[in-house]
């Protein structure tokens, strides 16, 4: 089965219809005010959903957000899948009508397992760099021996990943999809559409 491809921290309409062009299957928008990705122009978001057409998937990575801020982008983009890269509960996660999944920080002593068990409701898990304060967007991979050889629910692999080191990433692990963001940008935000091709293409062993 082919690994499927996020490419994350989209903020401008030609990137969105790169995602679209090149062959990605889905797109990040974040609405976290800290990270130097945020689209807090919501009009602007919901442009960037419609640039990448209706076969690709909209996610909206929120950290910590209030319930009014989640609704609030539900009201006026029309996103079809959330994802939480903070300390969010199950309950909170479920609680927009929209699937959702779960970023988990690769602490060497995670209990992976256990830490998966506490999203019952969650679609699927994002694995991610650990590194105290960071919720994401490190730019740096973590231990890739520490990613499950199997998994009751679909995890996608991220941190760190490049054009360079994503078809060694999936040689040494068995992820439903890859996730980049800084691996593919001339600069935070900016993408690099030569970059996102060549990511795609080695991801998909071409």
């Amino acid at each position: 089965m082919a690994v499927r491809i996020k490419m994350c921290g989209i903020t401008r309409v030609e990137d969105a219809r790169a995602v679209e062009h090149l062959g990605a299957d889905a797109q990040g928008l974040v609405f976290y005010p800290k990270s130097p990705r945020f689209v807090g122009d919501l009009a602007q978001a919901a442009a960037l959903v419609e640039a990448a057409g209706p076969f690709v998937t909209s996610v909206g990575l929120f950290v910590n957000p209030g319930a009014r801020w989640v609704n609030q982008v539900l009201s006026q983009v029309p996103l079809q899948l959330l994802q939480f890269h903070g300390d969010e509960g199950n309950d909170f996660c479920a609680a927009f009508a929209r699937p959702f999944i779960k970023a988990l920080r690769m602490k060497p002593e995670l209990d992976l397992a256990a830490a998966m068990a506490q999203y019952p409701d969650a679609q699927g898990f994002l694995l991610d760099t650990y590194k105290p304060g960071v919720p994401g967007g490190t730019g740096e991979a973590f231990d890739w021996h520490l990613a499950p050889a199997s998994s009751p629910k679909a995890w996608v692999l991220a941190g760190g990943l490049t054009p360079e080191t994503v078809a060694d990433a999936l040689a040494q692990t068995s992820p439903y999809g890859v996730d980049v963001s800084g691996g593919v940008e001339l600069a935070p935000g900016i993408k690099c559409h030569s970059k996102m091709q060549t990511f795609i293409q080695r991801a998909r062993g071409q």
